[in-house]
């Protein structure tokens, strides 16, 4: 009985172990903030149409540089850095996109 439960406890830390170095919890809360900034602009009126889009289809290639980064089960150094980098060059999009002279009025 005792060992049944040490090896239950054994095969969940290491399961629990597997499967934190997939979670990207900080990445997660940064693409929903910048979501957020996004439908912002289309509701201030600062982003136009064509630069909602532009700026959806960033977020679309960040999501699918994150499921590539999972793929493998892990999410290495280099990968959340590049994860990170991808991410700074979308804020700036956004940023510069919502503060041009450009407005949807």
């Amino acid at each position: 009985m005792k060992k049944s439960v040490v090896f239950v406890a054994l095969a969940v830390m290491v399961s629990g172990a597997a499967f934190a170095g997939t979670h990207t919890p900080r990445f997660d809360a940064r693409q929903a903030h910048q979501r957020e900034r996004i439908a912002n602009g289309v509701q201030n009126g600062d982003l136009t149409m064509r630069e909602t889009r532009r700026l959806a289809a960033g977020q679309v290639h960040l999501n699918r540089a994150e499921r590539r980064a999972k793929s493998d089960g892990v999410v290495t150094t280099r990968e959340r850095a590049h994860l990170q980098h991808e991410e700074n060059q979308q804020s700036r999009r956004i940023y510069r996109q919502k503060h041009d002279a450009q407005d949807r009025n």
